[in-house]
């Protein structure tokens, strides 16, 4: 087999590290908290159903606590499908082991630079960086941070 065709056989291995974990974000807007970006919904109808949104604050984030520490191979972001899709764009994605500013100072994987269609999905490869904690991280700007599933697949550290 080749390279490539052996990558891809080891992420059909790897699961949704994210079910298995606990998730906080930095304020909750009414009821759509930070455990419904971790569900194993990606889209259902309705306003944001089964979504995690923080209410319109400067610099929002959402952390996810995988309980132990995993190389992360990819991290895979489903945005809004039923309005508001601006609301991910400049997102960061940062990995690592500590809780120095929420978690927001970890080294960061990616950020998502262009604006995502409505209810669209979307995967980052993050090359195994380690880490207890995902976060989602919107710097320096004043914005609702929505996120209807984040998952993260990786392999433990052994």
């Amino acid at each position: 087999k080749n390279k490539m065709e052996g990558l891809s056989y080891l992420f059909l291995l790897l699961e949704n590290l994210a079910l298995k974990g606990t998730a906080v974000q930095s304020t909750t807007y009414y009821s759509w908290g930070a455990a419904n970006a971790i569900d194993g919904i990606r889209y259902a109808p309705g306003t944001a159903s089964f979504c995690s949104i923080t209410l319109n604050q400067l610099n929002p984030w959402w952390r996810l606590d995988l309980l132990d520490y995993y190389y992360i191979y990819k991290v895979t972001i489903t945005n809004r499908a039923d309005c508001c899709p601006e609301r991910i764009t400049g997102v960061e994605i940062r990995i690592g082991n500590s809780l120095e500013n929420n978690g927001n100072n970890n080294p960061r994987c990616a950020v998502v630079t262009s604006p995502l269609p409505a209810g669209s999905t979307v995967s980052f490869s993050c090359g195994g960086m380690e880490g207890r904690y995902v976060n989602m991280y919107l710097p320096d700007i004043q914005m609702y941070l929505t996120l209807c599933e984040v998952e993260v697949y990786g392999v433990h550290c052994q």
